[in-house]
């Protein structure tokens, strides 16, 4: 139970952090396959799937929101240093996913479908900037189906092998606010804020019905794609990888340079970097 509250933890921090995929810590812990299993057989093998699902989603809480705290500190006090942490943590799992495909053949569809896939990450990222960074989510009735939506997308990314779901809700303009309103609802929440509370709710269960129902919605869909062509998924996810880091810098806001920030900048890269081959390996 405690092992598989702590592979949760990994999972979790790894959802919250842009440019790091869930879906690659769980291939790197050895229970992707299972977890998958579960969630497609949930209802056909019930007692089993829940008892292998429930702790690591209370892990994956609890490192959400914890993370949320850290997280926005580091966007508001450190933006060079923490944007360029996660480009070396995007890049340094490039090895793990290319080491799939470098045996094998490159054929046409292949190169299409990872550029395909690059095409689109650096588009949104261009012309998606200001609406994303003025994403509003009071309470409304569009707003509710559109959290809704928006988890579904990320949800439905964050299982996938390769791909950052985090990095989807930051290229759609939506995970700094939903970070911030985990923030501030968990600090309602430890505070009794009722008004705060409700506020949460009224953002974070929309988008928590959204991620429910995208990741048992896009489970079996992986699951095919990944038996049936995995050459192209990993070529596409590939594609996804090496666009990220231009994404994060079409859309990052940074302070003037200093030497300062360039030289711990590129150590924050370094870091990232090893960090993500190690977790690759």
């Amino acid at each position: 139970m405690i092992k598989s509250i702590l592979k949760g933890m990994v999972i979790g921090i790894a959802n919250i952090i842009p440019g790091v995929s869930g879906g690659t810590m769980m291939v790197s812990m050895g229970i992707y396959d299972k977890l998958i299993h579960c969630i497609t057989h949930l209802f056909s093998e019930f007692k089993k799937s829940v008892l292998f699902l429930f702790p690591i989603a209370v892990g994956m809480v609890v490192a959400i929101a914890a993370s949320s705290f850290g997280l926005s500190y580091l966007f508001e006090n450190f933006p060079i240093q923490t944007n360029l942490l996660f480009i070396g943590l995007i890049l340094g799992g490039l090895p793990a996913v290319w080491g799939k495909v470098k045996t094998q053949k490159i054929s046409l569809g292949h190169m299409i479908a990872g550029f395909l896939f690059f095409a689109m990450v650096v588009i949104l990222a261009a012309v998606g900037e200001k609406e994303g960074n003025a994403a509003d989510l009071s309470f409304g009735f569009v707003n509710v189906i559109k959290l809704f939506g928006v988890g579904v997308i990320a949800s439905a990314t964050m299982v996938i092998p390769g791909v950052s779901g985090s990095m989807v809700l930051m290229l759609m303009g939506f995970y700094n606010p939903v970070l911030n309103a985990v923030k501030d609802f968990f600090s309602a929440l430890f505070a009794f804020d009722m008004d705060g509370i409700l506020e949460g709710c009224g953002i974070l269960v929309p988008f928590g019905l959204g991620v429910v129902a995208g990741v048992f919605g896009i489970a079996k869909l992986v699951e095919f794609i990944f038996e049936k062509f995995p050459l192209y998924a990993y070529w596409a996810i590939i594609g996804l990888i090496v666009s990220s880091p231009i994404a994060i810098l079409l859309m990052g806001t940074f302070p003037a340079m200093s030497v300062l920030n360039v030289v711990t900048g590129i150590l924050a890269l370094g870091v990232g970097f090893v960090i993500a081959m190690k977790l690759g390996e």
